[in-house]
């Protein structure tokens, strides 16, 4: 008998492919769990019509995440943070900072989820960042973690505590 498959499945292969498999195991266990249909003309066209759509909204998307692309790439993403000795930061920054960030930007169609950080950022300086937008298509960013001090501030700061450390002894 032969069958279409409505759905992945392990075993015989992926949706819309059409299987030729045993009468009884069709009829018992494949269309009574919604896993295939009979491989009648109308269902062969039915399904061929849905892959036609598929594809043509794959492409779609695709376009559309290849757009935002040249859009991420040509920017430049920098985030202010508090910093403590030796350029570490206090606390780190996280891909829900740099996605509130690309919304400050104009990036709205976003997923925060896909913002790929090996690991939360917890130093000054830059970093790479990728995100994916679509299946195949990664945008490449670099994210600068600066003091949220000015220099200026900085070294005033500085010489606060070397006073305050003086006066102490």
């Amino acid at each position: 008998m032969k069958i279409i498959l409505k759905q992945d499945f392990e075993i015989l292969g992926n949706a819309g492919e059409i299987k030729e498999v045993k009468d009884g195991y069709a009829r018992n266990f494949l269309i009574p769990r919604g896993i295939a249909l009979n491989a009648t003309a109308s269902n062969i066209k039915h399904f061929e019509d849905i892959r036609k759509q598929q594809t043509r909204k794959t492409q779609r998307e695709t376009e559309k995440a290849k757009k935002t692309l040249d859009q991420l790439e040509k920017v430049k993403i920098e985030i202010k943070a508090k910093v403590g000795e030796e350029d570490k930061l206090f606390g780190s920054v996280t891909s829900q900072m740099i996605y509130d960030r690309l919304v400050e930007l104009g990036f709205e169609g976003l997923d925060k989820k896909k913002i790929m950080l090996p690991e939360h950022i917890k130093t000054i300086g830059e970093h790479p960042v990728e995100i994916k937008l679509y299946s195949g298509v990664v945008a490449k960013l670099m994210v600068t973690v600066k003091n949220e001090l000015e220099p200026k501030q900085v070294v005033e700061a500085q010489e606060e505590v070397k006073s305050e450390e003086q006066s102490a002894e």
